[in-house]
């Protein structure tokens, strides 16, 4: 079979990472590139031997020979660019969050059903190994039941206007930047929470600067941070009736894990393959190969539940976004 050629759009610096892994993957290549900045393609594809560079998005759609798209650009402009690219025939990985919100999400699995085009939320952390493993021992057991979650995501970031971050327009700020990774863990392990008690401080911008939640389980609770105040340590920590673990920083990207038992600490690594992109560009393909239009690891379904928690948690604290 012909290699899966992957067309990437948004070239900031999460596109790089990924096309340094997508070149680890067999039976895949990186075939075309677009940039609203012509200069900017042209510049991409040359450092990572792209076949062909666009000024725009639209023209890569157009591009018949594009099997996938790849998109990272800010969450604003997800469903759009998601939609247009389902209906010109590509497949399509998505960066997270999916969408801004659930209505987002909807209309882009619609389209995909309609088109029978594969989409999936390029949520790489379900794929990472270490995590794989622990979802695994969970589920066998390993530490009886789970009752608490303590996971965050933090980093210093000083306010800066002009950055995406910091952009309501954009989508901005911390919830959907990085607080998916905390609501991902807590979700993957415990389900869909009862309640939801939530808190932020705001930027001068309008984005959420730091956000809280603490999500209540009949029989367990989960305590989520998200900020770009100050730098967490990045250790995710679950704790059982029969024992703890404890994923090492930075938990989202971890290369291994810690099972505590009975005062006894085992220490498991799992080293990924380069970043750990590969094992969604893998996901992409195997799926592809199969004629399926959603991967079975992290599902349409997922993807809702997901997005449906961080609307939850922005009705709790405020925050709308002025596209909405």
């Amino acid at each position: 079979m012909q290699k899966l050629k992957w067309g990437i759009i948004g070239l900031g610096g999460i596109a790089h990472k990924f096309v340094k892994d997508l070149a680890l993957v067999e039976g895949v290549e990186l075939y075309a590139v677009a940039s609203r900045s012509i200069e900017k393609a042209d510049a991409f594809a040359q450092q990572y031997k792209a076949k062909k560079a666009y000024g725009s998005y639209e023209d890569l759609f157009k591009d018949e020979a594009v099997d996938i798209v790849y998109i990272a650009t800010p969450h604003n402009s997800h469903k759009n660019l998601s939609i247009e690219a389902l209906q010109a025939g590509k497949h399509v990985l998505c960066e997270k969050p999916l969408a801004v919100n659930r209505t987002q999400v909807e209309a882009m699995i619609t389209t995909a059903q309609n088109e029978k085009r594969f989409l999936m939320e390029a949520f790489w952390s379900k794929f990472n190994p270490s995590i794989q493993a622990i979802f695994k021992l969970i589920e066998n057991g390993e530490i009886g039941e789970v009752r608490y979650i303590n996971a965050d995501f933090c980093f210093l970031r000083e306010v800066d206007e002009p950055h995406r971050l910091f952009n309501l327009d954009l989508a901005g700020g911390a919830l959907l930047d990085v607080g998916v990774y905390p609501v991902f863990l807590a979700y993957s392990i415990l389900g869909l929470p009862k309640a939801i008690v939530a808190g932020t401080n705001f930027a001068s911008t309008g984005v959420d600067l730091q956000t809280a939640a603490i999500f209540n389980y009949p029989k367990a609770m989960a305590n989520l941070m998200c900020g770009l105040r100050s730098t967490s340590n990045m250790v995710a920590k679950i704790y059982g009736t029969e024992g703890s673990i404890f994923i090492d920083a930075r938990w989202h990207e971890t290369q291994g894990f810690k099972i505590i038992k009975n005062g006894n600490v085992e220490s498991k690594s799992y080293p990924t393959k380069g970043k750990g992109f590969t094992y969604e560009i893998e996901e992409c393909k195997k799926c592809i190969l199969k004629n399926e239009i959603e991967s079975k690891v992290w599902s349409h379904q997922n993807s809702l539940d997901l997005i449906s928690l961080t609307d939850k948690i922005r009705e709790q604290i405020g925050l709308k976004y002025p596209f909405e």
